[in-house]
């Protein structure tokens, strides 16, 4: 068990059908997760009905309520990490992430010596398709915006499509992780950077959602631009380092050397 895909989902019953197709006809040995927030258009129903096409690859795990975005990844990540897979990955279930990019994401950080990839669209060739020019305006200054307060080397800290080794999520304390929405991308990227991990943006193509209605709302927005300031003065006292507790028969400087490490 070396790949998961993790998708989180919202009344997608438009689009899961296709894009579980769209990941599993690549060939490339993915398993699939789907994290459904209570979708009253019975999405989970129907993954449930490709549990028999796609044994012990496609996953459900339900949830009461729409928890939001940053539980159901943390959620994911845990799951992930129990089951022991090694490269997990993030991708929303509305095709704005092409499934024919994993493998490159998959590559940044197999070969590439990346541990955490990024689909980008603010990189050289990096492309968004269908925005009217003021969405991709608001976008373009949301993440200059992030990247002058966090100092992060990042053109795109606010994307969805990515990958990370299990190192990462191992080392990151996941309980401090505070932002649901898309603040929360911002900040896991946050956390992997302050550790030390090596972040990769790969150019991709984002197409705005044909099917379903778009999550993003007026909560989500100020979110993402009162939680960057939030995340710039939090920075200062919060540890997002894994905490280890003594293990018996090692010394607590052997113990240190290896969070140094992380």
């Amino acid at each position: 068990m070396e790949k998961l895909l993790i998708i989180p989902t919202y009344n997608e019953k438009e689009n899961i059908a296709n894009i579980l197709h769209a990941v599993f006809a690549l060939k490339q040995n993915f398993h699939v997760l789907i994290i459904d927030d209570g979708s009253p258009d019975e999405t989970a129903k129907i993954v449930k009905s490709f549990f028999d096409q796609y044994p012990g690859q496609l996953f459900l795990e339900e949830r009461i309520g729409k928890l939001g975005l940053g539980t159901a990844y943390i959620h994911g990540f845990q799951w992930a990490l129990n089951k022991g897979y090694c490269f997990i990955f993030e991708m929303d279930a509305d095709f704005s992430h092409n499934p024919g990019d994993l493998d490159k994401l998959y590559q940044a950080c197999k070969t590439g010596n990346a541990d955490v990839s990024i689909g980008s669209r603010y990189v050289k060739y990096g492309r968004i398709e269908n925005w009217p020019w003021s969405r991709v305006s608001i976008s373009k200054s949301g993440a200059l915006y992030t990247r002058i307060l966090t100092l992060m080397p990042i053109k795109d800290p606010t994307a969805g499509f990515v990958c990370y080794k299990r190192e990462v999520l191992e080392a990151i304390n996941l309980d401090e992780i505070t932002f649901v929405g898309y603040a929360f991308q911002i900040e896991m990227k946050f956390a992997a950077w302050k550790l030390g991990f090596k972040i990769k943006e790969v150019p991709i193509t984002f197409v705005d959602r044909k099917f379903g209605i778009s999550k993003m709302n007026k909560g989500i927005v100020k979110e993402g631009i009162l939680g960057v300031l939030k995340l710039k003065w939090m920075s200062m006292f919060k540890n997002y380092r894994k905490r280890v507790k003594n293990i018996p028969g090692i010394s607590p400087t052997f113990q240190s050397e290896i969070l140094s490490k992380l």
